[in-house]
Protein backbone atom coordinates (compact mmCIF):
# COMPACT_ATOMS: atom_id res chain seq x y z
CA UNK A 1 0.00 0.00 0.00
CA UNK A 2 2.68 2.46 1.07
CA UNK A 3 4.81 1.98 -2.05
CA UNK A 4 1.82 2.62 -4.28
CA UNK A 5 0.65 5.58 -2.25
CA UNK A 6 4.04 7.33 -2.09
CA UNK A 7 4.28 7.17 -5.89
CA UNK A 8 0.69 8.26 -6.49
CA UNK A 9 -0.86 11.55 -7.56
CA UNK A 10 -2.74 11.46 -4.23
CA UNK A 11 0.53 11.76 -2.30
CA UNK A 12 1.77 14.52 -4.58
CA UNK A 13 -1.45 16.46 -3.97
CA UNK A 14 -1.42 16.41 -0.17
CA UNK A 15 -1.98 19.89 1.28
CA UNK A 16 -0.96 21.74 4.41
CA UNK A 17 -3.85 22.74 6.68
CA UNK A 18 -3.25 26.41 5.79
CA UNK A 19 -3.74 25.63 2.08
CA UNK A 20 -7.05 23.88 2.73
CA UNK A 21 -8.42 26.59 5.04
CA UNK A 22 -8.68 29.21 2.30
CA UNK A 23 -11.98 30.78 1.29
CA UNK A 24 -12.10 31.66 -2.41
CA UNK A 25 -12.31 35.45 -3.08
CA UNK A 26 -15.66 35.02 -4.91
CA UNK A 27 -17.09 33.32 -1.81
CA UNK A 28 -15.57 35.93 0.50
CA UNK A 29 -17.39 38.60 -1.51
CA UNK A 30 -20.65 36.89 -0.53
CA UNK A 31 -19.71 36.96 3.13
CA UNK A 32 -18.66 33.31 3.39
CA UNK A 33 -16.35 32.91 6.38
CA UNK A 34 -13.91 30.05 7.00
CA UNK A 35 -16.41 28.59 9.46
CA UNK A 36 -19.17 28.77 6.82
CA UNK A 37 -16.86 27.12 4.29
CA UNK A 38 -16.10 24.20 6.61
CA UNK A 39 -19.76 23.84 7.62
CA UNK A 40 -20.99 23.64 4.02
CA UNK A 41 -18.38 21.01 3.10
CA UNK A 42 -19.22 19.01 6.21
CA UNK A 43 -22.95 19.21 5.55
CA UNK A 44 -22.66 18.13 1.90
CA UNK A 45 -21.35 14.74 3.03
CA UNK A 46 -24.91 13.98 4.20
CA UNK A 47 -26.65 14.18 0.79
CA UNK A 48 -23.78 12.22 -0.78
CA UNK A 49 -24.32 9.44 1.79
CA UNK A 50 -28.10 9.49 1.38
CA UNK A 51 -27.85 9.37 -2.39
CA UNK A 52 -25.29 6.54 -2.20
CA UNK A 53 -27.74 4.50 -0.12
CA UNK A 54 -30.46 5.08 -2.71
CA UNK A 55 -28.29 3.93 -5.63
CA UNK A 56 -26.63 1.18 -3.55
CA UNK A 57 -22.91 1.89 -3.88
CA UNK A 58 -20.14 0.97 -1.44
CA UNK A 59 -18.77 3.23 1.28
CA UNK A 60 -15.53 3.49 -0.68
CA UNK A 61 -17.42 5.28 -3.49
CA UNK A 62 -18.83 7.74 -0.94
CA UNK A 63 -15.33 8.36 0.45
CA UNK A 64 -13.91 8.98 -3.03
CA UNK A 65 -16.80 11.33 -3.89
CA UNK A 66 -16.25 13.37 -0.71
CA UNK A 67 -12.52 13.53 -1.45
CA UNK A 68 -13.21 14.88 -4.96
CA UNK A 69 -15.55 17.51 -3.50
CA UNK A 70 -12.97 18.62 -0.94
CA UNK A 71 -10.18 18.70 -3.53
CA UNK A 72 -12.37 20.78 -5.83
CA UNK A 73 -12.93 23.48 -3.21
CA UNK A 74 -9.20 23.94 -2.68
CA UNK A 75 -9.19 25.31 -6.25
CA UNK A 76 -12.66 26.59 -7.10
CA UNK A 77 -15.36 28.67 -5.44
CA UNK A 78 -18.71 27.48 -4.14
CA UNK A 79 -20.25 30.46 -5.92
CA UNK A 80 -19.24 29.03 -9.30
CA UNK A 81 -19.52 25.36 -8.33
CA UNK A 82 -22.81 25.00 -6.44
CA UNK A 83 -22.32 22.37 -3.69
CA UNK A 84 -25.85 21.02 -4.27
CA UNK A 85 -24.88 20.01 -7.81
CA UNK A 86 -21.23 19.21 -7.05
CA UNK A 87 -22.21 16.60 -4.42
CA UNK A 88 -24.20 14.24 -6.71
CA UNK A 89 -21.80 14.84 -9.58
CA UNK A 90 -18.83 13.80 -7.44
CA UNK A 91 -20.73 10.63 -6.50
CA UNK A 92 -21.35 9.98 -10.21
CA UNK A 93 -17.68 10.51 -11.02
CA UNK A 94 -16.51 8.41 -8.05
CA UNK A 95 -18.81 5.53 -9.04
CA UNK A 96 -17.00 5.37 -12.38
CA UNK A 97 -13.52 5.76 -10.86
CA UNK A 98 -14.27 2.97 -8.36
CA UNK A 99 -15.78 0.74 -11.06
CA UNK A 100 -19.26 0.79 -9.51
CA UNK A 101 -20.83 2.90 -12.24
CA UNK A 102 -24.21 4.49 -11.56
CA UNK A 103 -26.24 5.89 -14.46
CA UNK A 104 -26.75 9.66 -14.36
CA UNK A 105 -30.43 9.02 -15.09
CA UNK A 106 -30.76 7.00 -11.86
CA UNK A 107 -29.02 9.71 -9.83
CA UNK A 108 -31.35 12.40 -11.16
CA UNK A 109 -34.38 10.19 -10.45
CA UNK A 110 -33.24 9.56 -6.86
CA UNK A 111 -32.44 13.24 -6.24
CA UNK A 112 -35.94 14.25 -7.36
CA UNK A 113 -37.43 11.54 -5.16
CA UNK A 114 -35.39 12.65 -2.14
CA UNK A 115 -35.92 16.43 -2.44
CA UNK A 116 -39.03 18.39 -3.28
CA UNK A 117 -36.98 21.61 -3.16
CA UNK A 118 -36.44 23.23 -6.57
CA UNK A 119 -32.81 23.93 -5.65
CA UNK A 120 -32.16 20.20 -6.18
CA UNK A 121 -34.13 19.80 -9.42
CA UNK A 122 -31.25 18.84 -11.69
CA UNK A 123 -31.38 17.16 -15.08
CA UNK A 124 -28.95 14.67 -16.60
CA UNK A 125 -27.24 17.39 -18.67
CA UNK A 126 -26.52 19.36 -15.47
CA UNK A 127 -24.68 16.36 -13.97
CA UNK A 128 -22.74 15.69 -17.17
CA UNK A 129 -21.73 19.33 -17.64
CA UNK A 130 -20.60 19.63 -14.02
CA UNK A 131 -18.69 16.35 -14.37
CA UNK A 132 -16.53 17.87 -17.12
CA UNK A 133 -15.94 21.03 -15.08
CA UNK A 134 -14.88 18.99 -12.03
CA UNK A 135 -12.59 16.75 -14.10
CA UNK A 136 -10.84 19.80 -15.52
CA UNK A 137 -10.59 21.45 -12.10
CA UNK A 138 -9.00 18.28 -10.67
CA UNK A 139 -6.63 18.06 -13.66
CA UNK A 140 -8.07 14.57 -14.22
CA UNK A 141 -6.26 13.27 -11.10
CA UNK A 142 -8.81 10.80 -9.76
CA UNK A 143 -6.65 8.41 -7.72
CA UNK A 144 -7.61 8.25 -4.04
CA UNK A 145 -6.11 5.99 -1.38
CA UNK A 146 -8.33 5.46 1.65
CA UNK A 147 -7.67 4.48 5.29
CA UNK A 148 -10.03 1.51 4.79
CA UNK A 149 -7.33 -0.26 2.81
CA UNK A 150 -4.82 -0.60 5.66
CA UNK A 151 -7.32 -0.74 8.53
CA UNK A 152 -8.03 -4.54 8.58
CA UNK A 153 -4.33 -5.45 8.58
CA UNK A 154 -3.52 -2.96 11.34
CA UNK A 155 -6.40 -4.25 13.48
CA UNK A 156 -5.24 -7.82 12.99
CA UNK A 157 -1.63 -6.97 13.84
CA UNK A 158 -2.77 -5.12 16.96
CA UNK A 159 -4.99 -8.02 18.06
CA UNK A 160 -8.03 -5.73 17.89
CA UNK A 161 -9.91 -7.28 14.97
CA UNK A 162 -12.96 -8.43 16.91
CA UNK A 163 -16.33 -7.31 15.51
CA UNK A 164 -16.89 -4.59 18.12
CA UNK A 165 -13.52 -2.90 17.58
CA UNK A 166 -13.73 -3.29 13.80
CA UNK A 167 -17.13 -1.56 13.73
CA UNK A 168 -15.94 1.23 16.03
CA UNK A 169 -12.79 2.02 14.03
CA UNK A 170 -14.63 1.70 10.70
CA UNK A 171 -17.20 4.21 11.95
CA UNK A 172 -14.43 6.57 13.03
CA UNK A 173 -12.84 6.36 9.57
CA UNK A 174 -16.23 7.12 7.97
CA UNK A 175 -16.51 10.24 10.12
CA UNK A 176 -13.05 11.51 9.13
CA UNK A 177 -14.54 12.37 5.72
CA UNK A 178 -16.61 15.06 7.43
CA UNK A 179 -13.26 16.81 7.93
CA UNK A 180 -10.41 17.64 5.54
CA UNK A 181 -8.04 14.98 6.94
CA UNK A 182 -7.91 12.98 3.67
CA UNK A 183 -6.47 16.07 1.90
CA UNK A 184 -3.74 16.59 4.49
CA UNK A 185 -2.52 13.24 5.86
CA UNK A 186 -1.45 9.90 4.36
CA UNK A 187 -4.36 7.47 4.70
CA UNK A 188 -2.48 4.91 6.81
CA UNK A 189 -1.88 7.59 9.48
CA UNK A 190 -5.60 8.40 9.52
CA UNK A 191 -6.32 4.68 10.00
CA UNK A 192 -3.83 4.53 12.88
CA UNK A 193 -5.36 7.64 14.48
CA UNK A 194 -8.77 5.96 14.39
CA UNK A 195 -7.31 2.82 16.00
CA UNK A 196 -5.58 4.98 18.61
CA UNK A 197 -8.84 6.81 19.38
CA UNK A 198 -10.74 3.52 19.63
CA UNK A 199 -8.09 1.94 21.88
CA UNK A 200 -8.20 4.89 24.29
CA UNK A 201 -12.02 4.86 24.27
CA UNK A 202 -12.08 1.11 24.98
CA UNK A 203 -9.23 1.43 27.51
CA UNK A 204 -6.94 -0.94 25.62
CA UNK A 205 -3.26 -0.13 26.12
CA UNK A 206 -1.59 -0.48 22.72
CA UNK A 207 1.45 1.71 23.45
CA UNK A 208 3.95 -1.07 22.73
CA UNK A 209 2.29 -1.95 19.42
CA UNK A 210 2.31 1.67 18.24
CA UNK A 211 6.00 1.99 19.20
CA UNK A 212 6.85 -1.03 17.03
CA UNK A 213 5.31 0.66 13.99
CA UNK A 214 7.90 3.44 14.01
CA UNK A 215 5.45 6.09 12.87
CA UNK A 216 5.38 9.66 14.14
CA UNK A 217 3.02 9.30 17.10
CA UNK A 218 2.76 13.08 17.41
CA UNK A 219 1.05 13.17 14.02
CA UNK A 220 -1.19 10.19 14.90
CA UNK A 221 -2.21 11.82 18.20
CA UNK A 222 -2.82 15.19 16.53
CA UNK A 223 -5.15 13.55 14.01
CA UNK A 224 -6.92 11.76 16.88
CA UNK A 225 -7.36 15.11 18.66
CA UNK A 226 -8.85 16.63 15.50
CA UNK A 227 -11.37 13.77 15.36
CA UNK A 228 -12.33 14.28 19.01
CA UNK A 229 -12.54 18.06 18.54
CA UNK A 230 -14.86 17.49 15.60
CA UNK A 231 -17.23 15.38 17.70
CA UNK A 232 -17.21 18.02 20.42
CA UNK A 233 -17.90 20.97 18.10
CA UNK A 234 -20.37 19.05 15.91
CA UNK A 235 -22.81 18.76 18.80
CA UNK A 236 -23.13 22.55 18.89
CA UNK A 237 -24.01 23.03 15.20
CA UNK A 238 -27.67 23.85 14.56
CA UNK A 239 -29.69 23.56 11.34
CA UNK A 240 -30.18 27.30 11.52
CA UNK A 241 -26.42 27.86 11.48
CA UNK A 242 -26.04 25.62 8.41
CA UNK A 243 -28.93 27.33 6.59
CA UNK A 244 -27.38 30.73 7.30
CA UNK A 245 -24.14 29.61 5.63
CA UNK A 246 -25.97 28.23 2.57
CA UNK A 247 -28.12 31.35 2.21
CA UNK A 248 -24.97 33.40 1.65
CA UNK A 249 -24.37 31.44 -1.56
CA UNK A 250 -27.62 32.59 -3.12
CA UNK A 251 -27.14 34.65 -6.33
Amino acid sequence: MAANFWNSSHYKQLFDQEEVDVVHPLDKDKGITLEDFKLIKMHMVIPICKLAQQVKVRQRVVATAVTYMRRLYTRKSMSEYDPRLVAPTCLYLASKAEESTVQARLLVYCIKKMYSDDKYRYEIKDILEMEMKILEALNYYLVVFHPYRSLPQFLQDAGMNDISMTQLTWGLVNDTYRMDLILIHPPHLIALACIYTASVYREKDKTAWFEELRVDMNVVKNIAMEILDFYESHRLITDERINTAFNKLKP
